[in-house]
Protein backbone atom coordinates (compact mmCIF):
# COMPACT_ATOMS: atom_id res chain seq x y z
CA UNK A 1 0.00 0.00 0.00
CA UNK A 2 2.92 2.30 1.25
CA UNK A 3 5.07 1.22 -2.33
CA UNK A 4 1.73 2.42 -4.51
CA UNK A 5 0.91 6.10 -2.36
CA UNK A 6 4.82 6.97 -2.77
CA UNK A 7 4.88 6.23 -6.18
CA UNK A 8 1.37 8.33 -6.75
CA UNK A 9 3.40 11.20 -5.13
CA UNK A 10 6.36 10.47 -7.35
CA UNK A 11 4.01 10.39 -10.86
CA UNK A 12 2.12 13.92 -9.21
CA UNK A 13 5.79 15.69 -8.53
CA UNK A 14 7.01 14.31 -11.61
CA UNK A 15 4.19 15.99 -13.60
CA UNK A 16 5.02 18.97 -11.38
CA UNK A 17 8.24 19.72 -12.30
CA UNK A 18 7.76 19.05 -16.48
CA UNK A 19 4.67 21.50 -15.57
CA UNK A 20 7.48 23.58 -14.43
CA UNK A 21 9.97 23.61 -16.87
CA UNK A 22 7.58 24.29 -19.68
CA UNK A 23 6.63 27.53 -18.15
CA UNK A 24 9.43 28.82 -17.22
CA UNK A 25 10.84 28.33 -21.22
CA UNK A 26 7.79 30.09 -21.63
CA UNK A 27 8.08 33.09 -19.26
CA UNK A 28 11.43 33.51 -20.62
CA UNK A 29 10.78 34.21 -23.81
CA UNK A 30 7.94 36.45 -23.46
CA UNK A 31 9.23 38.46 -20.40
CA UNK A 32 13.27 38.14 -20.42
CA UNK A 33 14.15 37.56 -23.73
CA UNK A 34 13.10 40.38 -25.11
CA UNK A 35 14.56 42.44 -22.11
CA UNK A 36 17.75 41.21 -23.12
CA UNK A 37 17.38 41.85 -26.95
CA UNK A 38 16.32 45.60 -25.54
CA UNK A 39 19.34 46.59 -23.72
CA UNK A 40 22.21 43.89 -25.09
CA UNK A 41 22.64 45.17 -28.55
CA UNK A 42 25.56 42.62 -29.38
CA UNK A 43 24.15 39.50 -31.03
CA UNK A 44 27.17 37.69 -29.62
CA UNK A 45 27.46 39.13 -26.15
CA UNK A 46 23.24 38.18 -26.05
CA UNK A 47 23.76 35.34 -27.41
CA UNK A 48 26.40 34.58 -24.41
CA UNK A 49 24.03 36.06 -21.55
CA UNK A 50 21.01 33.72 -22.86
CA UNK A 51 23.54 30.47 -22.85
CA UNK A 52 23.98 31.12 -18.68
CA UNK A 53 20.85 31.98 -18.23
CA UNK A 54 19.70 28.62 -19.61
CA UNK A 55 22.27 26.84 -17.67
CA UNK A 56 21.20 28.55 -14.26
CA UNK A 57 18.01 27.51 -15.30
CA UNK A 58 18.48 24.00 -15.78
CA UNK A 59 20.25 23.71 -12.76
CA UNK A 60 17.77 25.39 -10.61
CA UNK A 61 15.61 22.94 -12.42
CA UNK A 62 17.74 19.92 -11.49
CA UNK A 63 18.04 20.86 -8.03
CA UNK A 64 14.31 21.13 -7.95
CA UNK A 65 13.78 17.14 -9.12
CA UNK A 66 16.60 16.45 -6.67
CA UNK A 67 14.59 18.22 -3.76
CA UNK A 68 11.28 16.64 -4.09
CA UNK A 69 12.31 13.30 -4.85
CA UNK A 70 12.50 12.98 -8.12
CA UNK A 71 15.78 11.73 -8.87
CA UNK A 72 19.42 11.69 -7.92
CA UNK A 73 22.26 11.82 -9.60
CA UNK A 74 26.28 11.50 -9.29
CA UNK A 75 28.30 13.44 -11.11
CA UNK A 76 31.84 12.08 -12.28
CA UNK A 77 35.05 13.93 -14.19
CA UNK A 78 32.74 17.47 -14.77
CA UNK A 79 35.78 19.43 -13.82
CA UNK A 80 37.19 18.47 -17.79
CA UNK A 81 34.01 20.58 -19.11
CA UNK A 82 35.61 23.61 -17.92
CA UNK A 83 37.11 24.07 -20.77
CA UNK A 84 36.24 26.37 -24.29
CA UNK A 85 35.68 25.18 -27.64
CA UNK A 86 34.76 21.18 -26.77
CA UNK A 87 33.12 19.28 -29.08
CA UNK A 88 30.52 17.12 -26.14
CA UNK A 89 29.48 13.63 -27.33
CA UNK A 90 27.31 11.67 -24.92
CA UNK A 91 25.03 9.00 -25.41
CA UNK A 92 21.38 9.88 -24.94
CA UNK A 93 19.48 7.21 -22.78
CA UNK A 94 16.66 9.84 -21.37
CA UNK A 95 14.89 12.81 -21.90
CA UNK A 96 16.34 15.00 -19.31
CA UNK A 97 20.23 14.30 -20.69
CA UNK A 98 20.39 17.50 -21.86
CA UNK A 99 19.47 19.45 -19.35
CA UNK A 100 22.28 17.61 -17.49
CA UNK A 101 24.83 18.24 -19.84
CA UNK A 102 23.72 21.94 -20.26
CA UNK A 103 23.73 22.85 -16.73
CA UNK A 104 26.88 21.59 -16.59
CA UNK A 105 28.96 22.97 -19.37
CA UNK A 106 29.75 26.76 -19.74
CA UNK A 107 28.72 28.87 -23.10
CA UNK A 108 27.19 25.44 -24.18
CA UNK A 109 25.75 25.38 -27.60
CA UNK A 110 23.99 22.45 -28.88
CA UNK A 111 22.55 21.10 -32.09
CA UNK A 112 18.36 20.79 -31.96
CA UNK A 113 15.54 19.71 -33.66
CA UNK A 114 14.04 21.94 -35.98
CA UNK A 115 10.77 21.24 -33.94
CA UNK A 116 12.16 22.73 -30.69
CA UNK A 117 12.51 25.79 -32.51
CA UNK A 118 8.81 25.71 -33.15
CA UNK A 119 7.22 25.03 -30.16
CA UNK A 120 6.10 27.53 -28.02
CA UNK A 121 7.77 26.89 -25.23
CA UNK A 122 11.17 26.09 -26.30
CA UNK A 123 11.37 28.41 -28.89
CA UNK A 124 12.67 31.58 -26.69
CA UNK A 125 15.90 29.63 -25.30
CA UNK A 126 16.48 28.22 -28.62
CA UNK A 127 16.70 31.23 -30.57
CA UNK A 128 18.04 33.48 -28.60
CA UNK A 129 20.73 31.80 -27.48
CA UNK A 130 21.57 30.58 -31.20
CA UNK A 131 21.69 27.06 -30.79
CA UNK A 132 22.08 25.01 -34.49
CA UNK A 133 19.22 23.45 -35.52
CA UNK A 134 19.17 20.14 -38.14
CA UNK A 135 17.58 21.87 -40.70
CA UNK A 136 20.62 23.87 -42.04
CA UNK A 137 21.47 20.62 -44.40
CA UNK A 138 25.03 20.95 -46.22
CA UNK A 139 25.16 23.82 -43.54
CA UNK A 140 24.92 21.77 -40.37
CA UNK A 141 28.38 20.74 -40.12
CA UNK A 142 29.95 24.25 -41.00
CA UNK A 143 27.76 25.95 -38.56
CA UNK A 144 28.88 23.41 -35.70
CA UNK A 145 32.76 23.96 -36.84
CA UNK A 146 32.18 28.09 -36.13
CA UNK A 147 30.47 27.25 -33.18
CA UNK A 148 33.58 25.34 -31.83
CA UNK A 149 36.09 27.90 -32.85
CA UNK A 150 34.17 30.71 -31.57
CA UNK A 151 35.07 29.47 -27.92
CA UNK A 152 31.64 27.52 -27.36
CA UNK A 153 31.36 23.66 -26.22
CA UNK A 154 28.80 22.21 -28.93
CA UNK A 155 26.81 19.38 -27.24
CA UNK A 156 25.73 16.65 -29.47
CA UNK A 157 23.69 13.22 -29.54
CA UNK A 158 25.40 11.08 -32.05
CA UNK A 159 22.55 8.90 -32.37
CA UNK A 160 20.04 12.29 -33.06
CA UNK A 161 17.96 11.12 -30.93
CA UNK A 162 16.84 8.87 -27.47
CA UNK A 163 17.89 5.44 -27.63
CA UNK A 164 15.23 3.10 -27.65
CA UNK A 165 15.13 0.50 -24.77
CA UNK A 166 14.23 -2.46 -27.00
CA UNK A 167 17.40 -2.01 -29.12
CA UNK A 168 20.73 -1.19 -29.95
CA UNK A 169 22.98 2.05 -30.49
CA UNK A 170 22.59 3.70 -34.03
CA UNK A 171 24.89 6.75 -34.64
CA UNK A 172 24.60 8.78 -37.43
CA UNK A 173 27.99 9.97 -38.99
CA UNK A 174 27.30 14.29 -38.53
CA UNK A 175 29.12 14.27 -35.23
CA UNK A 176 31.85 12.44 -36.78
CA UNK A 177 32.42 14.99 -39.75
CA UNK A 178 32.37 17.63 -37.40
CA UNK A 179 35.44 16.17 -35.37
CA UNK A 180 36.93 15.50 -38.78
CA UNK A 181 36.20 18.68 -40.58
CA UNK A 182 37.08 20.79 -37.57
CA UNK A 183 40.24 19.19 -36.29
CA UNK A 184 38.25 18.75 -32.87
CA UNK A 185 38.90 16.12 -30.28
CA UNK A 186 36.16 14.58 -28.53
CA UNK A 187 34.79 14.89 -25.07
CA UNK A 188 32.96 12.06 -24.37
CA UNK A 189 30.16 11.64 -21.78
CA UNK A 190 28.88 8.33 -20.22
CA UNK A 191 24.85 8.88 -19.09
CA UNK A 192 23.40 5.66 -17.29
CA UNK A 193 19.94 5.63 -15.35
CA UNK A 194 18.75 3.44 -12.74
CA UNK A 195 16.08 2.12 -13.28
CA UNK A 196 15.76 3.44 -17.02
CA UNK A 197 13.18 5.79 -17.72
CA UNK A 198 12.17 8.68 -19.66
CA UNK A 199 13.65 6.85 -22.72
CA UNK A 200 12.13 7.01 -26.79
CA UNK A 201 8.51 6.48 -27.07
CA UNK A 202 7.88 6.31 -23.12
CA UNK A 203 5.61 8.89 -21.69
CA UNK A 204 6.90 11.56 -18.81
CA UNK A 205 4.20 9.79 -16.12
CA UNK A 206 5.80 6.15 -16.81
CA UNK A 207 8.09 6.37 -14.02
CA UNK A 208 9.50 3.25 -13.08
CA UNK A 209 8.63 1.60 -9.18
CA UNK A 210 11.73 3.08 -7.35
CA UNK A 211 13.45 7.10 -7.92
CA UNK A 212 15.80 7.21 -10.91
CA UNK A 213 19.54 7.81 -10.36
CA UNK A 214 21.42 8.95 -13.20
CA UNK A 215 25.11 8.57 -13.28
CA UNK A 216 27.15 11.35 -15.61
CA UNK A 217 30.53 10.45 -16.44
CA UNK A 218 32.55 13.19 -18.28
CA UNK A 219 35.65 10.55 -19.77
CA UNK A 220 39.20 12.02 -21.46
CA UNK A 221 39.11 12.65 -24.73
CA UNK A 222 39.56 11.08 -27.67
CA UNK A 223 42.10 12.13 -30.05
CA UNK A 224 40.74 12.59 -33.96
CA UNK A 225 44.14 12.57 -35.65
CA UNK A 226 44.82 9.01 -35.76
CA UNK A 227 41.56 8.33 -37.77
CA UNK A 228 42.75 11.01 -40.40
CA UNK A 229 46.03 9.27 -40.45
CA UNK A 230 46.66 9.00 -44.31
CA UNK A 231 42.77 8.63 -45.84
CA UNK A 232 40.12 10.82 -46.48
CA UNK A 233 38.34 12.61 -44.60
CA UNK A 234 35.30 10.33 -45.62
CA UNK A 235 36.77 7.59 -45.05
CA UNK A 236 38.02 8.45 -41.41
CA UNK A 237 34.27 9.88 -40.46
CA UNK A 238 33.45 6.22 -40.82
CA UNK A 239 36.11 4.81 -38.84
CA UNK A 240 35.20 7.29 -35.74
CA UNK A 241 31.75 6.61 -36.05
CA UNK A 242 32.60 2.83 -36.19
CA UNK A 243 34.65 3.53 -33.11
CA UNK A 244 32.29 5.41 -31.52
CA UNK A 245 29.73 3.10 -31.58
CA UNK A 246 31.69 0.42 -29.66
CA UNK A 247 33.10 3.43 -27.62
CA UNK A 248 29.24 4.22 -26.22
CA UNK A 249 27.97 0.75 -26.47
CA UNK A 250 30.11 -0.53 -24.05
CA UNK A 251 30.13 2.68 -21.82
CA UNK A 252 26.37 2.07 -21.79
CA UNK A 253 26.54 -0.92 -20.24
CA UNK A 254 29.07 -0.14 -17.59
CA UNK A 255 32.78 -0.96 -19.47
CA UNK A 256 34.87 1.39 -20.49
CA UNK A 257 36.77 1.01 -23.61
CA UNK A 258 39.54 3.13 -24.18
CA UNK A 259 40.35 4.99 -27.11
Amino acid sequence: MFSRIERAVRVLTTGFCFVVFGLGGLLMRVLLFPVLATLVRDPVRRALLVKQVIRGAFRMFLGMMRGLGVMSCELRGIEKLQRHGLLVLANHPTLLDVVFLMSLTQRADCVVKAALRDNPFMRGPVTAAGFVCNDSGADLVQGCIDSLHAGNNLIIFPEGTRTARSGGMHLQRGAANVAVRGRVNITPVSIRCDPPTLSKGEKWYQIPTRRMHFVIEVRDDIVVAPFLDGVAEGVAARRLTTHLTDYFSWETQGVHLRA
